[in-house]
């Protein structure tokens, strides 16, 4: 009895294999422009998963019609099925580079799914085909505003109205961002490290003043801290100076007159992009206590879609050896780059983000051991005039007058930017 269910059992499923088999195999037969005026039809009239049937259907025969590839794009971006959209919307640029209107439609379908990393990414290898395109320049500004960056945005336009000064989008757009563009940030930042034995807690402020320009920013800082039942000060300056396209610096310079901060301390970095959204950078610090210390660091960061990746190692010479760290980031952007989500890995000690206990002789950090997660929520108010951030992070750290030994370091920062002409 079980044999005879068993051999009709397997009698059915074979049919059925063999039955989708020839399915898959059955290909269009028809006239596709009649079938694609079909189902535009479909489509237009809120039948779109009929349109999208008939669509598919086509391009089993005719998988290089890229109108039909492009329009059937163009209804899962309609969707919302943003990633659908993405994938034949690169088929068909691969294929047909040169087509501008399927550029025009893959950056619009990354900036309706609120990925403007990648649609300022698109714009600029559109703009490589295209060049000076003002429809694709206004396309570029827009991503640039809503990764904010608005005075590269505002270049973009002006670009566009050089040439064109009447050009009612590009004025229209140029109006909005003069009244949302704010050069001018004061910014606040509070934190309190709490350790699980030997110290009291430890608290760190910092007021700061930055102020975008068309060569790049400058921001000024008035640091205070209070450790080891002291309180100390530090003035501090960053210069992020643009070079040429695609590349730009970070210049620091800070002085102070008590042993919680660094005497003297500088550094400068060289950052540029790269192809396939990546950056790369290399720099030093150099902090000087009753000894000077050089550290030499540099970064490799990744944009993809609204996600953004970077590590960045920390290598300290002294006389004993060399001291080596690193710091693993991450960030989840939403709308914008000023709301996210982002997480620090970090192993291995630094004096340049471990400066606790830290008086300036190298050789007491070689291999001292620390581990830290960081995780922090970002974001802005509607109008973008106010930002606000928090931070909690854990540290597992070899004490530095005991090693083999740890504590655990509990962190917590709140920050508050305020924006205006």
């Amino acid at each position: 009895m079980i044999s005879k269910i068993t051999i009709k059992l397997t009698f059915i499923l074979s049919i059925c294999f063999v039955l989708h088999i020839q399915a898959q195999q059955e290909n269009y037969n028809g006239n596709p422009d009649t079938s694609f005026e079909t189902a535009r039809n479909l489509a237009f009239n809120q039948q779109r998963k009929q349109a999208q049937d008939t669509l598919r259907n086509i391009l089993t025969k005719y998988p290089d019609y890229h109108d039909i590839r492009t329009f059937l794009a163009t209804t899962y971006a309609w969707d919302g099925d943003y990633k659908k959209a993405r994938n034949e919307f690169a088929y068909v640029l691969d294929k047909d580079p040169k087509n501008k209107s399927n550029w025009i439609a893959a950056i619009k379908n990354e900036s309706w799914s609120e990925s403007p990393f990648v649609a300022l990414e698109l714009s600029k290898k559109a703009l490589k085909i295209f060049p000076e395109d003002p429809e694709f320049i206004y396309l570029k500004a827009t991503a640039e505003k809503s990764t904010n960056n608005p005075l590269e945005a505002l270049n973009s336009i002006e670009s566009i109205l050089d040439k064109t000064p009447e050009d009612e989008n590009a004025l229209g757009f140029k109006a909005n961002l003069n009244q949302t563009l704010r050069k001018n940030t004061i910014g606040l930042i509070a934190a309190v490290d709490i350790y699980s034995e030997v110290f009291d807690p430890m608290q760190y402020y910092t007021l700061n003043y930055t102020r975008q320009t068309k060569y790049g920013s400058i921001i000024s800082k008035f640091n205070f801290n209070r450790r080891f039942n002291e309180n100390g000060t530090q003035i501090e300056f960053d210069l992020y100076p643009k070079i040429a396209k695609g590349m730009y610096a970070y210049l620091n310079i800070g002085f102070a007159n008590t042993f919680l901060f660094p005497d003297l301390r500088y550094g400068a970095e060289l950052y540029k992009s790269l192809p396939y959204s990546l950056e790369a950078s290399l720099g030093f610090r150099s902090l000087k206590y009753d000894t000077t210390t050089n550290i030499y660091t540099g970064s490799i960061g990744w944009y993809t879609g609204n996600s953004y990746l970077s590590f960045r190692p920390y290598i300290t010479p002294g006389e004993n050896g060399t001291s080596s760290s690193g710091t693993f980031t991450y960030r989840k952007y939403r709308s914008d780059a000023d709301n996210y989500f982002g997480a620090i890995l970090g192993v291995g000690f630094s004096p340049e983000i471990n400066q606790f206990n830290f008086t300036g002789n190298a050789n007491e950090i070689v291999d001292l051991k620390s581990q830290k997660l960081i995780v922090g929520y970002f974001f802005t108010s509607t109008n973008k005039k106010n930002a606000w951030g928090a931070q909690f992070g854990v540290t597992h750290q070899e004490i530095t007058f005991d090693q083999g030994n740890y504590f655990w370091i509990y962190n917590v920062t709140l920050t508050w930017d305020i924006r205006f002409k």
